[in-house]
């Protein structure tokens, strides 16, 4: 991963969806963040907010707040309450897997 050079203004352009479904991150948006060919990123997608590329480590400090119980420091209360749960079952399903 190479270093980002953030332009100072937003970008705003076109991809195409191709037969396999891929698009091509412009280059310009490639260099203001720093992906490189190789670099995984996570697809997040809501019908009502749309679809956002992320890099892994952003995910992995909101998951580590919620699995130190941190997670109303990142989520809206009701966002949090769902994390706590979905936490705890993650660890009663992992305690399980040990016996």
């Amino acid at each position: 991963m190479k270093k980002a050079t953030r332009s100072p203004s937003p970008y705003m352009g076109s991809v195409k969806v191709g037969p396999k479904g891929q698009i091509v991150i412009p280059k310009e948006v490639r260099d203001m963040f720093g992906v490189e060919p190789g670099d995984t990123l996570v697809l997040l997608a809501h019908p009502k907010r749309g679809i956002a590329l992320e890099r892994p480590t952003v995910l992995t400090k909101l998951a580590d707040a919620i699995f130190d119980g941190r997670s109303d420091q990142v989520l809206s209360p009701q966002d949090a309450e769902g994390a706590e749960d979905f936490a705890r079952a993650v660890r009663e399903t992992l305690s399980g897997e040990d016996e």
